[in-house]
């Protein structure tokens, strides 16, 4: 195709109405259709990256192959489109403003006064257009984080109707906006959509296509009165309408033909309608799962519904390719002790340790290893989740009852993880841990080389603190044995005890590889051996 093709996604009325999803969906329709697709997300925060947020703030940070830590709708991009994200697939506020500054500092603006219109506009169209010239895709889709009228989004918002002046019918926007119901009045009110829109239009930008959100079906008379108040052609107004699974959102937006009016707009061929089998077969295998299998995911951010997000819907994927409904149970890691572990766990399939940082929680897991391990229930540890195997297993298992990674206590006299020596010197905080994808190689015979079915592979890394390779001898003659490691640096990444059924810690975040077609293997092999732990 000769002209890639620019799709702006942004959202008006309130926040969290799902732009990440309909840009998901519509870069998966697009797809099947034969297109090369890229979705990226700007956030509107002056934050380098979320790598320094709170899940409190933030919710999960995400990470990209090239060890970018990045907001986590990118999590929603890879496993709807199947496609590795990168760094140009995710700019905050905070990068732009960085880059425009060290050119400043650096002369390139030869003098002149730097000024958000041009320069950070400017900077943002680059950013746009960066995957188009030098990836080539088809189609790049571009979410806005935050909602219209936003102070924060305004440069933004100025680059998107600056595009649409510059490349024509090559660009499209497409607005998010919810209709409300006024139960007391049972109806549904469009006015809210109206003035999302005006201030769009206010702000230079006519809405091409606009997506309503809405828990019900919306009357044909209410998209009439939408399409005329809001200047938008008729079978451009679509609805995104509540559905039990985020992965039915790309089939509801299909019926609705938006990906042909999509390329009708941007002046393409619209032709047949892709079958999308494989993507159909999973959603039937949703539906045909009549069995439950039981997971616990112990954590300290679990009141948090996104905090977990890759991993629940890693989950979700491997217990659909085990013909399961999938049954969590989150639990918190400060309500979790050896007292009272045994009676919450359980009616636990399978039980899964969180990832995380920092010392609150970190006896509830330990607590809720030691039930996994003594009553041999399938457990799954991720990043810190290995780590607090290692030290729950040196404590009850080895008899090393003051071991303790160094991040928790720095005095400890065994320090079974400590801090990466690649990580002694550093002292910024933000993008400075190991990141982003290693090698590793698996040790044949273990369960982790069984799940992936061969012995070298590759997954995503967010840590600063190791297994120390000093204990490896004492681990493996007490049961631990290290069947995973890195090739080059010799970094232990998966530890697992043969003698149990299925007990396996990562030191990687297999989470992140995970999509709808291609279910990290890891996840598959753990949820169906708590499917056997169940029978």
């Amino acid at each position: 195709m000769a002209d890639t093709k620019y799709i702006f996604v942004t959202g008006g009325v309130v926040s969290s109405l799902g732009k990440g999803i309909i840009a998901a969906s519509l870069g998966k329709l697009l797809q099947a259709r034969g297109y090369k697709v890229t979705i990226q997300k700007f956030d509107p925060y002056i934050n380098i990256d979320p790598g320094t947020l709170n899940p409190y703030e933030h919710g999960e940070c995400y990470v990209t192959v090239d060890g970018h830590e990045a907001d986590l709708d990118l999590g929603h991009y890879e496993r709807f489109l199947n496609v590795q994200t990168t760094r140009a697939n995710n700019i905050t506020t905070g990068r732009i403003y960085q880059s425009v500054i060290n050119k400043e500092r650096k002369g390139d603006y030869l003098g002149k006064t730097v000024q958000v219109v041009p320069h950070i506009t400017d900077e943002i169209k680059r950013n746009v257009k960066l995957l188009g010239n030098k990836y080539k895709f088809d189609f790049v889709i571009t979410e806005i984080g935050g909602t219209v009228g936003d102070i924060e989004s305004l440069p933004f918002i100025e680059s998107v109707r600056q595009l649409k002046w510059e490349l024509g019918k090559n660009c499209i926007c497409v607005h998010l906006t919810y209709v409300p119901y006024i139960a007391a009045a049972k109806e549904y009110k469009t006015k809210p959509t109206q003035h999302s829109v005006k201030q769009l239009q206010e702000l230079g930008i006519q809405p091409d296509v606009l997506v309503l959100r809405t828990e019900h079906e919306l009357s044909s008379n209410i998209l009439s009165k939408v399409a005329l108040f809001c200047n938008v052609a008729q079978d451009a107004v679509i609805q995104s309408i509540d559905v039990p699974t985020i992965y039915e959102v790309p089939l509801v937006l299909q019926r609705q033909k938006m990906d042909e009016v999509i390329l009708r707009k941007v002046g393409l061929e619209v032709g047949p309608t892709p079958e999308m089998k494989p993507w159909h077969q999973f959603l039937q295998r949703k539906v045909d799962a009549t069995e439950t299998v039981k997971i616990g995911l112990v954590g300290k951010y679990v009141e948090l519904q996104d905090a977990y997000k890759s991993i629940d819907e890693s989950l979700l994927q491997a217990a659909i390719y085990n013909d399961r409904k999938l049954d969590l149970h989150l639990f918190h890691s400060e309500k979790l002790n050896d007292g009272n572990a045994a009676e919450l766990l359980k009616d636990m399939d399978g039980i899964l340790i969180a990832p995380g940082f920092g010392q609150r929680g970190i006896e509830g897991k330990f607590a809720a290893l030691k039930y996994a391990r003594e009553n041999d229930v399938p457990c799954l540890g991720i990043c810190l989740g290995m780590q607090c195997m290692v030290i729950e297993f040196a404590r009850d298992v080895m008899g090393l009852t003051e071991a303790n990674s160094t991040e928790m206590e720095p005095n400890t006299p065994y320090k079974v993880i400590d801090l990466m020596e690649e990580q002694k010197n550093v002292t910024n905080m933000g993008g400075s841990m190991r990141l982003g994808a290693y090698d590793c190689t698996l040790k044949k015979g273990s369960k982790a080389y069984e799940a992936y079915g061969q012995a070298h592979i590759q997954e995503r890394h967010r840590h600063r603190f190791e297994f120390n390779s000093e204990y490896r001898d004492q681990f493996e003659a007490a049961g631990m044995m290290c069947v995973g490691e890195n090739p080059e640096s010799n970094l232990v990444e998966v530890v697992e005890i043969p003698a149990l059924k299925w007990f396996v810690g990562v030191q990687f975040h297999p989470e992140y590889n995970s999509t709808v077609v291609n279910p990290n293997p890891l996840f598959v092999s753990f949820v169906k051996a708590a499917v056997e732990n169940k029978k």
